[in-house]
Parts: structure tokens; C-alpha cells; sequence
């Protein structure tokens, strides 16, 4: 058991190879009435409701560095997850921060072999019974390296990635795709084991109800191919006629949230976040015999300013 809680016009590939609610929100001020607040930083005071279960948080941080220097703490105060996913940490060593530490016991950490690229972490208060940070028949390990933590629990396994970005006019689209042909078999042979609860910045907007200017995106830019979204599909409703059919997969958000229109990330260029120009490149993908279990599932969408992506946050009942 845990310790005692303590209380775009343009995908972001365009700008970087390295990526691209309840009703009661938490109380963060705008500076436009009925606007999206648009600091560069986040405010010190922070609340949220009171929690239904087991609290789950996933955040791209783009850069850890950075943002624990926008008000990165706060957040985590004011959520207080039982496990924390940070993905696009940017580190080349685990973080020694005592604060983070003394509120996460147990800390996995998968680190790029680029510098201060890619990254992801899970800090938790649970211990896990089993880490593997790679993804089993990847032919390339530098590409996996910081992108992917699997934490096996009693009741489930946590696969936490930074998906691959398709780049820049497409020109990484390959490395996407292979990742997704090999991601794919790899959760597939993980719900044959116990349920899965997949999460972080997983790179693509499955519809068009997902972005911004679908119609100008599709099988332009990152994020939005024909090939990406396919291959999510899959993952979530394997072919009727594969031995894979009944190990199916629910993206939570979207479930709960059927014709919203909100966003994870806004790029920094082009005034994104203040014109509305989003993405929702962020998700909560369960096993679908996980699904009665989840209490709520949440986009955070006053916590802006520390990173150009929002949290996301799942809460389920029971343990780990």
C-alpha cells in the first residue's frame, strides 16, 4: 500500500522532430472572462475536487528542467496522484528533487541516449512487481530508449510512452509505423496477461473531433495520418476476424466525453492556446474489462503555462 497521501494550424512535429471536465474545475484565474488562461506559469493556488478512487495523472511536461521552473510543483500538490506519468522529460539522470522523492517513494525513469530528448517517468506510490523499459521485437533500441516504462501491479500492468512523432512533413512517418506494428502485438500479448491501463502522449488525434482543422491536417502532418489513426484503431477494436478480437482496448476520455472538443497540447507558436488551436494527443487507453472501474476521467485544462500540454487525469476505484 501507498504511504498516507500528502495531502495549431500546424502539429507540433512542424516545430520539433521531438514531438508534437468535470463540471466542478479547478480554480485558476484567466485574464479574458470565459477565456482559456494563457500564463506562462502556473498560479500558486490551485484546487481541484475531492477524489472518487485511486488517482492517476499523466503529463507531458515538455522538459522537466523547464517546467519545475514554470510552477511544476504546484500542480503536483494540488492533484496529489498516486502515480504520476511525466513524458518529454528532457533529462539525462534521474531526478534527485527531495520534494518528488518524499511523495513518490518509487520512481522509474527511462532515459533517451540523445541529451535532454524524449523521456518518460512514472512515480508512484505503489511499488511495482515487475519494470521493463523496452518494447519486446523493436529492432532499434535507441528509439525505444525514453519512451517507453511498463510497470506490472496485482490487478493490472501501467504501460506509460512518449509515442514516436512522424516529423516534420511526415519524414519520420516509418519510425512511427514501425513502432506501431510492434506497440501493437506488445499490449495485445500484455491484456492476455491481466488488464492494461495504457497512457502519456501517445502522438496522434484518433478523429477529426481530436485537432483543429482536421480537413487541413489529414495525411499532412504529424499525428494525423491515415496510418496513424488506423493503427489506434486497431489497437482499440482489433479485426473481427483476428485471434486478437476480444482483447479489446477503450480510450476512457473519449468515452466519457463523446462530442467534446477539448484539447491536451497547444503549440507555443502562432498564439495556439489563446486562438483555441489544439490537439488531443494525451489519453487513458484501458483494457475494456478495466473500464468499470474508472471513477472519472479529466483533462485538465486550467493547468497551463508549465508546458504546452495539459494534464490528464483518471481516477479508478480499488487498487493497483
Amino acid at each position: 500500500m501507498p504511504p498516507k497521501r500528502t495531502g495549431t494550424s500546424k502539429r507540433k512535429a512542424a516545430d520539433s522532430d521531438d514531438d508534437a471536465t468535470s463540471a466542478k474545475k479547478p480554480k485558476v484565474e484567466s485574464s479574458v472572462e470565459g477565456a482559456q488562461p494563457t500564463n506562462k506559469v502556473l498560479p500558486v493556488n490551485i484546487s481541484f475536487p475531492p477524489r472518487k478512487g485511486l488517482r492517476i495523472a499523466a503529463w507531458n511536461v515538455c522538459g522537466l528542467a523547464a517546467s519545475q521552473k514554470k510552477g511544476f510543483k504546484f500542480y503536483v500538490e494540488a492533484e496529489d496522484p498516486d502515480v504520476l506519468v511525466l513524458t518529454e522529460t528532457k533529462v539525462n539522470d534521474e531526478s534527485v528533487d527531495p520534494a518528488l522523492k518524499a511523495r513518490f517513494p518509487h520512481s522509474y525513469w527511462s532515459i533517451s541516449s540523445k541529451k535532454t530528448y524524449s523521456g518518460t517517468a512514472v512515480l508512484s506510490k505503489y511499488k511495482a512487481l515487475s519494470v521493463d523499459k523496452t518494447l519486446p521485437g523493436h529492432p532499434d533500441p535507441d528509439i525505444v530508449k525514453g519512451r517507453i516504462i511498463t510497470l506490472e501491479f496485482e490487478s493490472c500492468y501501467l504501460v506509460a510512452t512518449y509515442v514516436p512523432n512522424a516529423g516534420t512533413e511526415l519524414k519520420t512517418l516509418d519510425v512511427k509505423n514501425e513502432w506501431n506494428v510492434h506497440f501493437t502485438r506488445y499490449i495485445r500479448d500484455l491484456d492476455k496477461k491481466k488488464p492494461v491501463m495504457w497512457t502519456g502522449d501517445l502522438n496522434v488525434a484518433p478523429t477529426e473531433i481530436d485537432l483543429c482543422n482536421a480537413k487541413r491536417n489529414w495525411n499532412k502532418t504529424a499525428g494525423y495520418t491515415e496510418a496513424e489513426t488506423t493503427a489506434y484503431k486497431e489497437i482499440l477494436s482489433p479485426p473481427e476476424d483476428s485471434p486478437d478480437a476480444e482483447h479489446k482496448f477503450v480510450d476512457v476520455w473519449r468515452k466519457l466525453h463523446p462530442e467534446d472538443k477539448h484539447y491536451t497540447y497547444f503549440s507555443y507558436r502562432f498564439n495556439c492556446r489563446a486562438k483555441g488551436i489544439g490537439w488531443r494527443l494525451d489519453m487513458f487507453v484501458l483494457s475494456e474489462r478495466m473500464v468499470d472501474r474508472v471513477q472519472m476521467c479529466e483533462i485538465r485544462s486550467e493547468i497551463y503555462g508549465a508546458s504546452d500540454h495539459c494534464p490528464l487525469t483518471l481516477e479508478i476505484d480499488g487498487d493497483l
